[in-house]
């Protein structure tokens, strides 16, 4: 039963390599207004998979990448997906 105050239910697509770390799915769903609480929902379901987002993992929001804006609205129809960060200069 989802807690008082919870967000709405998003779905949230996995990318290539990362399958791995989220017990190899592709597709999860999780309850988040914003990216903080995303962030918090997979760590809840996945312990340790907070830390990847400091520098490995990205999120895309309706097709927008999105690192540190912890408080990006999301809504439940919003495409999310978590992909490898690109990194290079």
């Amino acid at each position: 039963m989802p807690a008082e105050g919870s967000g709405p239910m998003v779905k949230v697509q996995i990318w290539g390599s990362l399958k791995d770390a989220f017990d190899g799915e592709s597709e999860i769903e999780v309850e988040a207004r914003n990216l903080r609480q995303l962030v918090e929902a997979l760590e809840q379901r996945f312990p340790g998979i907070g830390e990847e987002f400091a520098d490995q993992i990205s999120v895309a929001i309706d097709g927008k990448l999105y690192n540190d804006n912890w408080f990006q609205p999301i809504a439940p129809e919003s495409e999310v997906v978590v992909l490898p960060r690109i990194s290079g200069g």
